[in-house]
């Protein structure tokens, strides 16, 4: 890197840390997201360890994607006639909500299945109202010119969340043998992320709440947008089809125990792999943003984000599948970095939850409905074809939208 490169990013870095709101939003961000990571691999071991059933996995996903489609209509609208910051600690609280339901379980000693499906709906609901509202009120707490800089410093402390929550939970539950622990921490991470977000202040140049009543046509308006802008329904689809085909996160306590012979804490380490690799990337593309050719550069990425969840089916060996999934991490943290900048720039403030509503629909269904796919493509044919098959799936999707999105293939800046 050059040294004036080098400078500039350390002006951008400085910069952000001045701006109140953005510091508070992502101290907030990243504690609800730790003890989100944490009670997901609780959940997983406790429900897997129940149930010995690939399928009771692929349910969670199924249960947590669910509200994300069946709310989606209401999500963005809430998100753009509401006050975004109440709406964003209103989300934690559900979670909150969970982790305490999931805690009387465990400490209980319930078995009862259903139950835990019906919170892994409340934790999807939660994000379903709270993804748009976070998306949504970003661009509003940083300078334009800073945003680029401002979503993959966002995204690399996201991952680095993802990187120490798996881990840490994967340590609790190690060490105390009882998901009640880690449910427990989950509770208190979200009770401290509702303070922050109470203390995020008004942005300053947001818009009052609108008075007149709300059309239907308001209601499918972020849908439009998205279909009308061929750049942009490139970006969501390649990344909805990638990794719904690709993913392979719900299938890792079956790998971990049957395959690898790893326990929770090996579950941790490869639930944090992924992310680590993320959080890498993200902070290479924060200090070296892309400047040309992001749209091949989107494509080669996500292609080798396929041939990574191929390698990691195939092996045997722990080191070698956590190298694997950490590739994956950072080739999609490229196909993020992209789809987040090209929509958030360039949507209009009044209408940015709706818009960020149905990017929501799109990655729930390649991480949620990607990991009931799992479960059931796993239940069908294998766990290790089923990983196979979906990351040669991936490679193909990749060639086929090169064709069909040309407009995507030949994206250069993406601040033009």
């Amino acid at each position: 890197m050059t040294s004036r490169a080098s400078g500039a990013a350390r002006a951008s870095f400085v910069d952000l840390a001045r701006e109140r709101g953005f510091v508070l939003y992502q101290a907030a961000r990243v504690l609800s997201m730790l003890g989100v990571q944490m009670q997901g691999v609780a959940l997983a071991w406790h429900l897997y360890d129940m149930t010995r059933d690939p399928m009771s996995l692929a349910f969670v996903g199924l249960a947590q994607f669910a509200p994300q489609i069946l709310l989606s209509l209401v999500t963005g609208l809430v998100a753009d006639h509401v006050d975004r910051r109440r709406v964003l600690g209103a989300a934690h609280g559900l979670v909150l909500v969970a982790a305490l339901g999931l805690f009387v379980l465990a400490r209980s000693g319930s078995r009862r299945v259903a139950a835990i499906y019906a919170l892994s709906v409340v934790v999807g609901a939660a994000r379903a109202f709270g993804g748009p509202a976070g998306q949504a009120l970003l661009p509003t707490l940083v300078p334009r010119d800073l945003f680029p800089t401002a979503v993959a410093l966002s995204s690399s402390t996201w991952q680095l969340a993802m990187i120490v929550g798996p881990s840490v939970g994967g340590v609790v539950l190690g060490a105390t043998g009882r998901p009640e622990a880690v449910y427990a921490t989950t509770a208190a991470l979200l009770a401290v992320s509702i303070g922050l977000v109470s203390l995020v202040p008004r942005p300053a140049d947001a818009e009052p709440t609108p008075k007149r009543a709300i059309r239907a046509a308001d209601v499918a308006l972020g849908l439009r947008y998205v279909l009308s802008n061929k750049p942009v329904l490139g970006a969501i689809t390649l990344d909805l089809f990638a990794v719904l085909l690709g993913g392979a996160v719900a299938l890792l306590p079956i790998f971990a125990k049957d395959r690898l012979g790893a326990g929770p804490m090996g579950l941790g380490v490869l639930r944090a792999a992924p992310a680590i690799g993320a959080a890498s990337m993200a902070a290479l593309l924060a200090i070296r943003p892309l400047r040309r050719r992001a749209g091949t550069w989107l494509l080669a990425c996500v292609f080798a984000f396929g041939v990574a969840t191929i390698v990691f089916g195939v092996s045997t060996s722990l080191p070698l599948s956590v190298v694997a999934l950490a590739v994956s991490g950072a080739a999609d943290m490229v196909s993020v970095v992209v789809r987040l900048t090209l929509v958030q720039l360039k949507t209009p403030d009044e209408m940015r939850g709706r818009v960020a509503a149905v990017n929501a629909v799109f990655i729930g269904a390649s991480n949620e409905l990607g990991e009931f796919e799992s479960g059931l493509t796993a239940a069908w044919l294998g766990p290790v074809a089923a990983v196979v098959v979906g990351g040669l799936g991936t490679c193909v999707v990749v060639a086929l939208w090169a064709v069909l999105f040309p407009s995507l293939r030949k994206i250069d800046r993406l601040t033009e």
